[in-house]
């Protein structure tokens, strides 16, 4: 039986494309195979595009990490942050995101000698930056310690709460440079933080960087068996990623972005970049050292099955992402709106610069090969033997990786979240040694100071409310607006520490009780009402992701049956990743072993949008897997071949696919602040629970039992959604 690519090679004119074929392959390709031919055949244009691309917003990207925000975790609208906008206008910057410098003596009072010294100079220093405001000395009785050794020079937040953080930048190393003496200056404070994380932040991201390029390369050597074609990948997506980190450095010029948008960026484009390049260049490869075909014709084809999958995955990610825009909050958009622009330039320059990059270089892609490398093996033996496996014995497999997935995600029942607390920066930040200078001077609620802004004329039953409450330990006297309005700012010290639970419980109960013109703020009261937005909103992007990630499968395999156990199988891996995650950050499991301390709970956050990126590369890899399926059930009218075809074609893509982005998650698991090793470890095991035991047993499991059902659509459904195959020629 003569082969596809035999009579496509047999009608291909010799001397390249005519009129009668103007694509110069025996057929017509489809719209993204005509893309490919069409950058291939304007290589040299792709290739300036592109160039002026990365060198031009390359220029701006060197400027990612000075020029993005720490801030916007907040919740838009909020009671609480109406307070810090009220307390910035109409009290002299005494806001959550105003700048407390810690002046601590070990010998003697802090306010005579070397500390009254260190005071003036730091109140010098603070009065001296015009993005400060008001600059209030150490009160005794509020600033100021029963034992005299610990002061707290409060400078006012004269801008946006992203300018502070800069600001805590610009100064603390000054501030810190004057301690000595038996004297010591730590600045602290929500600026501070975000200003200390950061910091961290940035050198576990480079230090991870460091681990997971070479251990990426390794895996795509082993993956490719030849070293010009592992680096492919890298090269793309290295490409992708300068344009992105550019792009969000001009777009921060007009809505502030914050920097964990580049850091998720870098970290989600670089495995799913890796993953999208990889499986075009296995497609490739296979059509020209498999099949035999002609440089075009492999372009065609690749784009037309490979390309499409690849289109479809990114549209899905994408989409899953979109999702957590419901937030209100400017940290989730910037952070989603972040990587989803990593996505697109990845995505872009996958179908259009590397065709060309694969038609150049052709033959020469093998250049390095080892030598047990089979160049032209697109069906791998070893994957087709397991699909045979499974369809044998179905039931075993089947049940096997249910049992796993659901054991694992058992403990999801009992998670918790919260807020981070000050145990997310290092012990040596300045940020937590003054928080606990302040709690042990101050009592443990001090670094969560209630900020409590009322009418003028309820100042009186404001205060009396705070006084007579069980969660107050202390109320400071009101202070009237610097400006024409008729408020005033009372400050109040709970009795716990901000991270307590017990902590909300007093807001709650403070906002029912207060006078009615009272709001209640304060940084920690940010992080509670942060909290009650993002459990409000969790179950709506949940949903909103479900039902567009299914949608989004049913268009392209138009199979409801399979397009639904698809989209579910991927609520298993993503059940299973935050039932770890509870074992982990929760339960303290590992927590020596990783180096880190735990706090009792996963972070608020992490539910929301771990849940949009798990899901993401969930569909990814249902996408890759399903179209290879698709594509042989479409060629052959079999289940058993389109079970065990997939496997056979995709199985080894998706398995170095997903230990890829394992290898890539875990390295940034392994250094740095707690946030960042949430994500690593979450992802990491999604991704390996997800490659390895969801799409390579569990989905070929449902696409055997349900056979022939798993790709039948009734006629009307079929009329209304666009005609999309994945078979070529």
């Amino acid at each position: 039986m003569t082969s596809t690519a035999t009579r496509r090679h047999a009608h291909t004119p010799p001397h390249g494309p005519s009129h009668a074929d103007p694509y110069g392959i025996g057929y017509r390709p489809g719209p993204l195979g005509r893309l490919g031919l069409w950058v291939t055949h304007h290589r040299k244009a792709t290739a300036l595009v592109w160039l002026l691309l990365v060198i031009g917003l390359g220029a701006f990207a060197p400027k990612v990490e000075a020029n993005l925000s720490g801030a916007g975790w907040q919740a838009d609208g909020s009671e609480s942050v109406a307070v810090r906008e009220l307390a910035t206008k109409s009290f002299g910057g005494n806001a959550s995101s105003a700048i407390q410098v810690v002046i601590h003596s070990t010998d003697g009072p802090v306010t005579k000698g070397t500390g009254a010294d260190v005071i003036d100079e730091a109140t010098r220093i603070l009065e001296a930056e015009p993005r400060i405001a008001d600059v209030i000395a150490p009160q005794p009785g509020a600033t100021l310690s029963q034992d005299d050794q610990t002061a707290v020079l409060l400078a006012g937040a004269g801008a946006d709460p992203n300018e502070m953080v800069r600001v805590a930048d610009d100064l603390k190393g000054e501030l810190k440079a004057l301690a000595g003496d038996g004297v010591e200056v730590n600045p602290t404070g929500a600026s501070l933080l975000w200003s200390d994380f950061n910091e961290a932040n940035l050198d576990a991201m480079l230090k991870s960087e460091m681990f997971s390029w070479p251990v990426t390369l390794a895996i795509l050597v082993l993956a490719f068996g030849a070293l010009v074609a592992a680096g492919l990948p890298l090269i793309l997506t290295l490409a992708g990623l300068v344009a992105s980190a550019g792009s969000l450095v001009l777009i921060n010029e007009l809505i502030p972005v914050s920097i964990w948008a580049m850091n998720f960026a870098m970290m989600f484009a670089l495995a799913l970049g890796i993953d999208y390049a990889l499986f075009l260049v296995v497609r490739f490869r296979a059509a020209r050292m498999g099949h035999h075909e002609t440089p075009r014709q492999a372009i065609a084809e690749t784009m037309d099955t490979a390309g499409k999958a690849v289109l479809l995955s990114g549209a899905t990610v994408l989409v899953s992402l979109t999702a957590v825009m419901l937030v209100p909050s400017p940290a989730f958009r910037s952070m989603a709106g972040g990587i989803m622009l990593a996505v697109v330039f990845v995505l872009l320059a996958t179908l259009t610069l590397l065709p060309p990059v694969l038609f150049k270089l052709d033959g020469r892609i093998n250049k390095g090969a080892l030598k047990w490398v089979h160049t032209g093996e697109h069906r791998s033996a070893k994957f087709a033997a397991w699909g045979e496996r499974l369809w044998k014995r179905p039931i075993v497999f089947g049940l096997a990786s249910l049992v796993v997935l659901l054991a694992l995600a058992a403990p999801v029942l009992g998670l918790k979240t919260a807020m981070p607390s000050i145990q997310v920066l290092p012990d040596d930040a300045s940020a937590r040694i003054g928080y606990n200078q302040v709690k042990d001077a101050f009592g443990d609620g001090a670094p969560g100071t209630l900020q409590v802004i009322t009418d003028a004329a309820d100042a009186d039953a404001t205060a009396k409310a705070l006084a007579s409450d069980p969660g107050i330990a202390g109320a400071m006297p009101a202070q009237p607006a610097a400006d024409a309005s008729d408020r005033v700012l009372i400050q109040a010290v709970p009795t716990v520490d901000p991270s307590y639970p017990e902590l909300a419980n007093t807001v709650d109960r403070l906002r029912a009780d207060l006078p009615d013109s009272a709001l209640v703020g304060g940084a920690a009261v940010e992080n509670l009402d942060l909290k009650t937005q993002l459990d409000d909103s969790t179950p709506l992007v949940i949903g909103v992701v479900l039902a567009l990630g299914f949608l989004l499968l049913l268009i392209a395999l138009q199979a409801p049956l399979i397009s639904l156990l698809g989209t579910l199988a991927s609520l298993l891996s993503t059940a299973a990743a935050f039932g770890v995650a509870r074992l982990v950050f929760q339960e303290g499991v590992g927590a020596d072993l990783m180096g880190f301390e735990h706090q009792g709970f996963l972070d608020a956050w992490a539910p929301v949008f771990f849940f949009a990126m798990i899901f993401a590369i969930a569909m990814d890899y249902t996408v890759f897997l399903l179209a290879s399926a698709k594509e042989h059930y479409e060629k052959s009218g079999d289940p058993r071949e389109a079970m065990v075809g997939s496997l056979a074609h995709s199985g080894r893509v998706i398995f170095a696919a997903g230990a890829v982005m394992v290898a890539v998650f875990f390295t940034f698991a392994l250094s740095g602040p707690l946030p960042p090793k949430e994500m690593g470890i979450v992802l990491g095991v999604a991704v390996l629970l997800d490659a390895f035991l969801v799409r390579l047993v569990l989905l070929p499991v449902m696409l055997r039992l349900t056979g022939n059902a798993a790709w039948w659509a009734p006629r009307w459904l079929t009329r209304v959604l666009p005609n999309i195959t994945f078979s070529h020629g």
